[in-house]
């Protein structure tokens, strides 16, 4: 259950009132600190484990052992990175687990990680309810008592339940025009030492650390008795969140951070190290952050909470270290594997300038090397290039070492990306003879085993493997989600669909060890597989996601963008135009097939589908395959040519490509048979010479809900004289008698609600302009011309 309601709304007193009611139940708790405790809320409630997929597993079998449990974990919307993990494990797996576990969150101010989470938790074993604030007659009701005028503090508060109480129990006969100012006068009326008492719970709720810093008597006693603190089982906290925050923030700054030195005092040697940074941090302690910093860095990272790691090394950066540039190359490490590609790259060009000043040529060239593959991450592929180059050629002046052979196992990785068979393979062999170290082996492994996989080598799939075993012998965590990443990348492109094992496998391994970005290019491979082999509507599923979840990466969005841009095209129920015209503007200065291939390839069939012509498309993609002698890309826009009329060599073409193109279309489709792509396969036999072929395709194009090329095939059979054609599935029904298409119809919802194209594109994750086609083209199938026309429409028609 994901309980959301802004702050104050009364999500802990519904669950408090559910616990009185139902018995026991576990509480955890995410802590405002400036940097989240990894997996802080489960180790309160007693789940054990290293990795998000350790807790979810040893909760699993406590559920089991004691069916029936409830499990609390508060305020969602400071939680660590392996914390969201941990629940987006569960909420995945729930329907097998017997528990019920209830995370609360603000539905107000919320950052990317928790935005993910909502995100991804949807059906099955999970609902989501909301605590609505309390409405005008419920305030009225609870002011009477105070002779205060119901409907001016209703008006006021917004009926939100903590504002409402603040004021009623504040005193004075005006509302006052803040809650700040309502939990301010509250405290006024309080001793001295009941104000001490509460502004050090403001900072700390332990009852072992209070007792050294405030008068934990009499002014405890009061304080507790004011409503304003509560004892829980973790220590004395304030009753609401905003009643800390007021506290807190009336502190002057010289006071807070004596508080915060006297919490570091009494803070037992065993303490958590983010806690020790955090107030740290707060009291000015620069060489205690320079101490705990790195190391809450290094046990977040070990717990999979890379952007806590990523965060505590920000916090360190701050007070000046001798070794900044080793801290720098750390955070970017641990940014890049977040994808906040922009801070990764900025922080290793600082260190890079460090180590070029203290004339460390060694760490410049190692650096510069790890550089390029961030640069390449981030799309700056000529830049990754030439960085990569400049590292090696510096490496190359040092006496050899491990550094020279990264240099190399780079330049391996930078051919293989362009597709360049014989510079992977010459790199990535000269890595080889320079050490035996792990890592460099694993890289280069898994570079030369992919490089063999996409010229149509299935022995490729043997280094890879060789390259994810030695991976995972040593916690080579970054390397084993690449073998993933290119598993997906070389089946996708040579449809080698045998392998597909990899892509669950992958996602499921990513995730388990916090590998974000990394999952998803897995999920942005599966998207394809999905659509190849048929499963549309789970392909539109893992694109939703991955667009949601991408960020603004461009080669994943383009990969998504593409695979949403034909789903669209094959049903012929949407505009593919908008998705597809996005995927074009991210390949500008962008040079390789990766990104320019998919692009090329899903417009030209888009083209195709819609009349329109194809090989204007396919012209920069085509001589950039041919250049690459990439066999796969070659076949595939030699067949979309085709199909639009304008034959072309395919020369180095791999099957089925080859085959269909020769003219053997029954082979051909019998070869996408056994690639489980029955889509391709219908795309073959519509090009049969025989009637028995272009059924089997319209048959199969009909099954699949491919309207557009079923209308092709009809019109050919048509015209040779055939009448006796089968119909499709028919687009209009009642239910929705103006034909929109299910994403239309979800925007004009949106429409209804009097949201703005730029408040749409933020609720779908889909930008403004494609929002602006839907629009159009929603006011075009109702014959409107304007926005609250086309919601009057909607409603005469019944529309949902």
């Amino acid at each position: 259950m994901l309980l959301g309601g802004e702050a104050g709304v009364g999500k802990t007193a519904l669950l408090r009132q559910f616990q009185a009611e139902h018995g026991p139940l576990r509480w955890g708790a995410c802590d405002p600190l400036f940097t989240p405790r990894p997996l802080g809320p489960f180790e309160e409630i007693g789940a054990s484990g290293d990795k998000p997929h350790d807790v979810a597993g040893d909760l699993t079998r406590q559920a089991q052992a004691r069916p029936g449990l409830v499990v609390v974990i508060e305020d969602l919307h400071w939680a660590d990175e392996a914390t969201l993990d941990v629940l987006s494990l569960l909420g995945r797996r729930m329907e097998t687990i017997p528990a019920l576990v209830v995370a609360t969150y603000r539905s107000v101010d919320r950052g990317y990680p928790l935005r993910r989470i909502l995100g991804e938790l949807h059906g099955g074993a999970v609902r989501r309810m909301a605590v609505e604030p309390l409405s005008l007659e419920a305030v009225c009701e609870l002011a009477e008592p105070y002779g205060r005028d119901g409907a001016a503090l209703h008006r006021v508060t917004g009926g939100n339940p903590f504002y409402v109480t603040e004021v009623l129990v504040s005193g004075g006969g005006e509302v006052p025009p803040t809650i700040r100012d309502a939990v301010l006068a509250h405290a006024a009326q309080l001793s001295p030492d009941a104000n001490a008492v509460l502004n050090a719970v403001a900072v700390t709720a332990d009852l072992g650390i209070l007792a050294e810093i405030a008068p934990v008597g009499t002014g405890l006693d009061e304080a507790l008795a004011s409503g304003m603190l509560e004892s829980t089982p973790n220590g004395i906290v304030f009753r609401h969140e905003l009643a800390r925050i007021t506290i807190e923030e009336s502190l002057l700054p010289q006071y807070r951070r004596t508080v915060h030195q006297g919490v570091l005092r009494a803070l037992p040697d065993t303490a958590d190290p983010s806690r020790i940074a955090h107030h740290a941090e707060a009291a000015g302690a620069a060489d205690m952050v320079l101490t705990w910093a790195p190391i809450a860095a290094e046990q977040a990272a070990k717990r999979g909470a890379h952007r806590e790691a990523a965060a505590q090394y920000a916090r360190a950066l701050k007070f000046k270290p001798k070794n900044r540039a080793e801290l720098l190359e750390r955070r970017s490490y641990e940014c890049y594997l977040t994808e906040q590609t922009t801070e990764s790259i900025a922080a290793l060009r600082e260190a890079i300038h460090i180590r070029h000043e203290a004339d460390d040529l060694l760490g410049e060239g190692a650096a510069m090397t790890t550089l390029s593959r961030r640069l390449w991450c981030g799309g700056f592929s000529d830049e990754a290039i030439r960085t990569g180059t400049e590292a090696l050629h510096l490496l190359e002046t040092l006496p050899p070492g491990p550094e020279l052979a990264v240099a190399c196992s780079n330049q391996s990785s930078i051919h293989l990306n362009i597709e360049d068979h014989e510079g992977t393979l010459e790199h990535g062999r000269r890595a080889l003879s320079l050490t035996d170290d792990p890592q460099v082996v694993v890289h280069t492994l898994n570079n030369i085993g992919t490089m063999r996989l996409l010229v149509g080598d299935a022995h490729g799939i043997d280094d890879l493997e060789r390259s994810l075993a030695l991976a995972e012998q040593h916690g080579l965590e970054e390397h084993i989600g690449r073998a993933y990443i290119h598993a997906g990348w070389a089946m996708t492109r040579t449809r080698a669909y045998h392998l597909a094992p990899w892509l669950d496998r992958g996602l499921t391994v990513c995730e388990d060890l916090g590998l974000e970005g990394w999952g998803h290019y897995v999920l942005a491979y599966r998207a394809r597989h999905r659509l190849d082999t048929g499963r549309w509507d789970d392909a539109a599923e893992d694109v939703r996601r991955l667009l949601r979840s991408a960020g603004e990466v461009p080669l994943l969005r383009i990969l998504g963008l593409t695979v949403a841009g034909l789903i669209a095209a094959r049903r012929g129920d949407e505009d593919p135009w908008p998705a597809l015209d996005e995927a074009r503007d991210l390949t500008d200065g962008q040079g390789e097939l990766q990104y320019v291939a998919p692009v090329a390839a899903a417009r030209a069939e888009a083209a195709w589908l819609g009349g329109r012509p194809v090989t204007a498309e396919l012209a920069a993609a085509w001589d950039l395959a041919v250049t690459r002698q990439a066999a796969g890309v070659v076949g595939e826009l030699a067949w979309l040519r085709f199909l639009g009329g304008d034959p072309a060599s395919y020369g180095t073409a791999t099957a089925p490509f080859s085959t269909q193109l020769a003219g053997d279309v029954e082979a051909a489709a019998e070869q996408w048979r056994e690639r489980f792509c029955p889509y391709d396969m219908a795309l073959a036999l519509m090009a049969s010479p025989h009637e028995a072929g272009m059924r089997a395709a319209l048959a199969e194009f009909q099954r699949l809900g491919a309207r557009p090329a079923a209308a092709i095939v009809t019109r050919t059979l048509r015209s040779r004289g055939l009448r006796d054609i089968p119909r499709g599935p028919q687009r209009r029904t009642r239910a929705n008698p103006a034909d929109l298409t299910l994403r239309e119809i979800e925007v004009l919802a949106l429409v209804r609600q009097g949201l703005s194209n730029v408040e749409i594109g933020e609720r779908l994750f889909v930008s403004t302009k494609t929002v602006h086609h839907h629009v159009s083209a929603i006011l075009r199938k109702l014959g409107v011309a304007r926005r609250g026309q086309a919601a009057a429409q909607a409603a005469r028609l019944g529309l949902p």
